[in-house]
């Protein structure tokens, strides 16, 4: 985020700088603590406004896939792998609740 930012401002923000990509934000779908990294991710549902758009400076390719197309093996961060496999199966049943979690990089 950035100063003055809201958080779903800041993802609108960070998806137009990652993939070029304009997006009316929905709601937040997930928070996944890391705390061996000292980090958070809040990841939200979003409706992509149009289909004009492209890598941005600081990623390698970006694209739309089904989940079967999904490189799962190619994914650079394990918290988009963890989201990505509940946002499908919620997508299944329907519903779509908040989803909060923890990854540990080092056994506890």
């Amino acid at each position: 985020m950035e100063n003055g930012e809201t958080t779903a401002e800041g993802a609108a923000r960070e998806t137009l700088e990652e993939a070029g990509a304009r997006v009316d934000v929905l709601d937040l779908y997930s928070m996944t603590s890391l705390p061996d990294i000292n980090q958070v991710y809040l990841l939200f549902r979003a409706r992509l406004l149009h289909l004009d758009f492209a890598p941005g400076e600081e990623s390698l390719e970006a694209g739309l896939f089904t989940e079967p197309e999904i490189p799962w093996s190619r994914l650079a961060f394990r918290t988009i792998e963890h989201t990505l496999r509940m946002y499908f199966d919620d997508r299944r049943m329907g519903v779509f609740p908040l989803r909060v979690g923890n990854i540990f990089h080092k056994p506890r």
